[in-house]
């Protein structure tokens, strides 16, 4: 069954262009050199009804959903608690309502780390004793190694962000990978068949906890996806520049890019 991967955001956690900087790749006019934090959704027809599943509730949230005409979520899934992928989380309120007049709450799948950091950042959403009405309706799920979404399978995918362990995900025959500066070797296990890779570039130079642009080629070849699309990408990164030099099979992402993946069939008659 085909799906839809939307790319709202390939930036890094300062985006692009970074405040007071007045780089070539900050001042280019190419708006694919204009990069949000990063996150992206998946979409899927069940029915008559479209599934929507985010990855990552950065700040620029609200601004992404709108570009990409969201209006409605099914569930987000968090890949590790840092300010660029979960201070956008209060922007699923208006879009957690539905969910809740139909007798549900949006799931949010998070670690258990994670979910500490949204539960004290999102007090006055998750406290017992909140009295904000008109707090998100979600509800924090515990991320396991493989969850079910409305029939679509995401398996996490463990990767190193520095010294911190994150969360990758694998759905159907597409893998999405960001903020990873080393990915284990039972993790490559997991990554094999796939059509469709998102990989994440920070930059050439070298950095404690993110990929290098060396590094997302490398892992690229490795796992042998038949496209490879970077993402999480600091301004000494030009788009056209940067595409230019990369080997088959490997491109720049940018904002607003939507991809098409493939899920397994069935999906659509499982529950959420």
């Amino acid at each position: 069954m085909e799906a839809r991967l939307t790319f709202l955001g390939t930036g890094t956690s300062m985006g692009v262009p970074t405040l007071g900087c007045g780089c070539a790749v900050c001042t280019s006019a190419d708006t694919r050199d204009r990069r949000l934090r990063p996150s992206v959704a998946l979409r899927w027809q069940d029915g008559e009804r479209e599934r929507v599943v985010v990855i990552d509730t950065g700040p620029d949230f609200r601004e992404q959903a709108l570009r990409a005409q969201i209006r409605y979520v099914d569930a987000v899934f968090y890949t590790h608690a840092h300010a660029d992928h979960i201070l956008g989380m209060d922007d699923l309120r208006p879009l957690s309502f539905a969910a809740f007049r139909n007798g549900g709450r949006i799931p949010l799948y998070a670690s258990n780390e994670t979910a500490a950091v949204l539960e004290r950042i999102y007090d006055y959403t998750f406290a017992p004793a909140t009295t904000y009405t008109n707090r998100a309706k979600v509800e924090i799920v515990a991320l396991e190694d493989r969850m079910r979404v409305h029939g679509v399978e995401f398996v996490r995918v463990p990767v190193m962000h520095g010294s911190m362990e994150v969360s990758g995900f694998r759905f159907g025959d597409a893998a999405y990978l960001t903020d990873v500066s080393a990915i284990p070797e039972e993790s490559f296990g997991l990554l094999e068949g796939l059509e469709t890779l998102v990989l994440p570039s920070l930059r050439h130079t070298p950095h404690p906890s993110h990929a290098t642009l060396k590094q997302a080629i490398a892992w690229a070849e490795r796992i042998g996806a038949k496209q490879t699309w970077l993402t999480h990408i600091a301004h000494e990164l030009g788009h056209e520049e940067t595409n230019r030099m990369l080997p088959a099979g490997v491109a720049m992402g940018y904002d607003g890019l939507e991809v098409a993946v493939t899920l397994p069939d069935g999906v659509g008659q499982g529950a959420a």
